[in-house]
């Protein structure tokens, strides 16, 4: 189902009430978007969850439909509200309380990427920013609730596991001398959006892969699983951290060596987490 904002691959037989989805690695620049920056080409993918979406793209194998994001992370941030604008860039935009993500430069429209880097040369108009919105945001998390609503609808519950990835210096202030580095994050913003049964099962798909877990710190989860996290309505979210340095030389913004054997870790994960929920009846005919 393409559009502008993302794609969706659905699987052939719907048998899981967990949805995928990747907000952070779109890579659609456009000529004027890159045009209208002061970064090149490769400095502006800073910010992207590169390759994300290639991880994850066997959910459909298991019986999950999996939401990827066109539009890149520098042009709009999906996991933002989209109140979440910023008077530094915006031009005759008002400052209107104190919001520490957009002070910093990382509202839903982003003034810069990692490490503070300035993305435009001055300020953009409000007309553009609506149309980013209408474009991009609006449609994005329309389809993510369309395709929780489905889910829950059938099942009775819906999971909605959000995949990103992050800089492997996130965790330096964080893992402990003699301990070893976290290679996945799990943000369930500290049970209130998601069940712990469900953050279990999540956690425990991860550790049989090999891979070593923490949870909400340093990410606890932002926009996306602080509004879709409604466990007791039946819809959980979770947001899942992977260490970029695992499978992809940061620097270059390539997969490296270990990025097969990365990707053949995560379809067990994968697997074992659309498995959730799997022995209910569903609640509706297909």
């Amino acid at each position: 189902m393409p559009h502008s904002a993302y794609d969706v691959i659905h699987p052939d037989r719907t048998l899981s009430c967990v949805v995928f989805a990747s907000p952070h690695s779109g890579r659609d620049y456009s000529p004027s978007f890159l045009q209208a920056s002061v970064l090149d080409s490769h400095t502006i993918r800073s910010s992207e969850d590169a390759f994300v979406d290639q991880l994850f793209n066997v959910a459909p194998q298991f019986g999950a439909p999996f939401l990827m994001a066109r539009a890149p992370r520098a042009f709009v941030d999906l996991n933002r509200s989209c109140e979440e604008l910023d008077p530094a860039l915006i031009d005759g935009l008002r400052r209107q309380g104190h919001n520490p993500r957009v002070s910093s430069g990382l509202g839903v429209i982003p003034r810069v990427v990692a490490n503070g880097r300035s993305i435009y040369r001055g300020k953009i108009t409000m007309q553009e920013v609506q149309r980013r919105l209408d474009d991009y945001w609006h449609p994005y998390h329309g389809m993510q609730q369309v395709l929780l609503d489905c889910a829950r609808r059938r099942f009775g519950q819906a999971v909605l596991i959000d995949c990103h990835s992050m800089p492997h210096e996130a965790m330096d202030g964080v893992a402990r001398q003699g301990m070893k580095r976290p290679d996945v994050v799990l943000g369930d913003r500290f049970g209130a959006a998601a069940s712990g049964d469900v953050v279990d099962r999540v956690e425990a798909a991860f550790v049989d892969a090999g891979f070593n877990v923490t949870r909400n710190t340093p990410f606890a989860g932002a926009y996306i699983t602080q509004a879709y996290g409604r466990p007791s309505r039946g819809q959980h979210a979770v947001q899942v951290e992977l260490d970029r340095s695992l499978y992809m030389d940061e620097s270059r913004v390539r997969p490296n060596g270990n990025f097969e054997a990365v990707q053949k870790a995560l379809q067990s994960v994968v697997a074992q987490i659309a498995g959730i929920g799997q022995g209910r009846v569903p609640l509706a005919a297909e």
